[in-house]
């Protein structure tokens, strides 16, 4: 699996709860390699507080002594950096660079690597990267939280893997002969609860057509919408009982 060679490299982190958000974040997106270079003394107990349910990223994480020792076995090493200059005016965002970290990855090893809370990679460091990633953000504060910026990072490269798949309908769109059914029902009961005359109901009813035209709809919508409808009539209708022509059949 390719996301088994994303290797997320941490440089001298200071806070435990970075760490730990930062193994989170990796859960999310399906990657568990992480590598700290020379961390500071972290809260160890401040970081499994943060990684929640993702403690085995931490337990597995591998420490190294430089940058260069973390990413030696990597083919393409993408550096994050939230500042400009000279050796950082070929930065991408994370979402130009997703599908070239997802490409290297089927056939190697990849690294994310991340600066220091305070003052992020040197140009020392920058200059081991093959790649820059800018994550873009507001001119007015550009610098984000580490474990935000892995998070960012790591969503773009997921959803480059293209292993995600959102969540389907059960209930297929409904074909036009049953919407036009429910717009003929509503129009009735318009009419008939006095929402609008007769000599106005074409014009209404091209407003309802369009609110409810923005959208899909299923078969289950139609349903409820008809529904709602049909109840309105009967209470105006100050029934007792529905009317048989109100039974609602799709």
């Amino acid at each position: 699996m390719s996301l088994d060679n994303i290797r997320i490299v941490l440089v001298n982190p200071i806070y435990g709860g970075n760490v730990g958000s930062t193994c989170r974040a990796m859960a999310n997106m399906g990657l568990s390699d992480l590598a700290l270079v020379a961390p500071m003394s972290i809260n160890m107990d401040e970081a499994r507080k943060m990684a929640c349910h993702a403690t085995h990223i931490l337990e597995s994480k591998t420490e190294f002594s430089s940058l260069a020792e973390a990413v030696t076995d990597c083919g393409a090493v993408m550096g994050t950096t939230a500042r400009n200059g000279l050796y950082r005016q070929h930065a991408k965002t994370p979402r130009e660079w997703a599908s070239k970290a997802v490409e290297v990855a089927k056939t190697g090893k990849v690294a994310l690597v991340f600066g220091r809370e305070d003052n992020g990679l040197s140009n020392e460091e920058l200059a081991i990267c093959t790649q820059i990633i800018q994550i873009p953000t507001s001119d007015e504060f550009k610098s984000l939280n580490v474990a935000q910026a892995v998070l960012v990072c790591c969503y773009e490269i997921f959803i480059a893997y293209d292993t995600y798949e959102p969540i389907q309908e059960k209930s297929p769109e409904a074909p036009s002969e049953v919407r036009e059914r429910m717009f003929e029902i509503w129009r009735d009961t318009l009419l008939t609860i006095g929402f609008m005359k007769e000599d106005k109901a074409d014009h209404m009813m091209q407003g309802v057509r369009r609110i409810l035209s923005r959208g899909t709809l299923t078969v289950d919508d139609i349903r409820i919408l008809m529904g709602i409808a049909k109840q309105a009539r009967w209470a105006a209708r100050a029934g007792t009982q529905s009317h048989p022509e109100d039974r609602i059949e799709i």
